[in-house]
This record gives structure tokens, sequence and C-alpha cells, in this order.
């Protein structure tokens, strides 16, 4: 199990939080729950329910919808975020490739981070943004 302060580094990493103060990142470690998945397990199905964010620590995954693979993750890629701003069914799933260590983030908790910091909201839509723009190119 990870640390607080593990986890506060790998955060600090992640353009998501990259203005967010050191010690406020340390009440959102405290939210954020380590996961763990091997190699071929289904981490998100598409279609589910979406509840919560997830952060890669360590390992690789893929995002596909059906047989076509939409993006590979590596460490400090984010996925899950669409289900934080709209409560729909996930739009793809994502597959472990090797033994993945994750953080969730679930979407009550992170709503309230998304209250007390107004430059993390910010910083989903540029996320967003440019998962547009990458996908029209």
């Amino acid at each position: 199990m990870m640390t607080t302060v593990e986890k506060v580094l790998i955060l600090k990493g992640i353009d998501l939080f990259a203005a967010v103060p050191g010690e406020e990142l340390v009440a959102i470690a405290l939210i954020a729950e380590e996961v763990r998945a091997a190699a071929g397990d289904t981490v998100l199905e598409e279609g589910d329910h979406g509840d919560a964010l997830y952060f890669v620590v360590d390992g690789k995954a893929r995002v596909h919808k059906g047989e076509r693979t939409v993006a590979e993750l590596g460490a400090r890629a984010v996925f899950g975020e669409l289900a934080l701003l709209d409560p729909g069914p996930r739009s793809a799933s994502v597959e472990a490739l090797t033994d993945l260590t994750l953080l969730r983030i679930g979407r009550d908790d992170f709503v309230e981070i998304l209250v007390a910091r107004p430059e993390v909201p910010l910083a989903v839509i540029r996320m967003l943004a440019r998962r547009v723009r990458k996908a029209i190119e």
C-alpha cells in the first residue's frame, strides 16, 4: 500500500493537479484509493455506470471501443474523467496491458475537490479539449 506522501508525489506529477499546492494535495491523497489490476484484467467496461476517475501510477493500459484501440496509457495518464462530469455510461473500456497500479477518486469526493479548488475544473476542461483536438486529427 502506498503512503499518503507517495500519493502526494504521484498527484503532483499529474497535469490535472499541477496548480494545486502540496499541502492541499494531502487532502486529495487521503481520498485517493489505491487499486491494482493484473495484466489482461478489464478495469472499466464500456456501457457501465461511471463513478470514478483513475490515475495510472505504474503499468500500461489500453482504452478501446470493441476491438479498436483508442489510446494506450502509461504512468501519469488519467482516465474516467467523463464519469465525473456526466453520470452516463462509460464511453470505452480500459484493459490492463501489464500489471497496473492506479489511484481512484470517486465522483462525490472529486466534486468536493472541484468546488474547493477552482483551478482543477479548468484543468479538467483543458484535458478534455486536448482529447477532442486529438480525436479530430
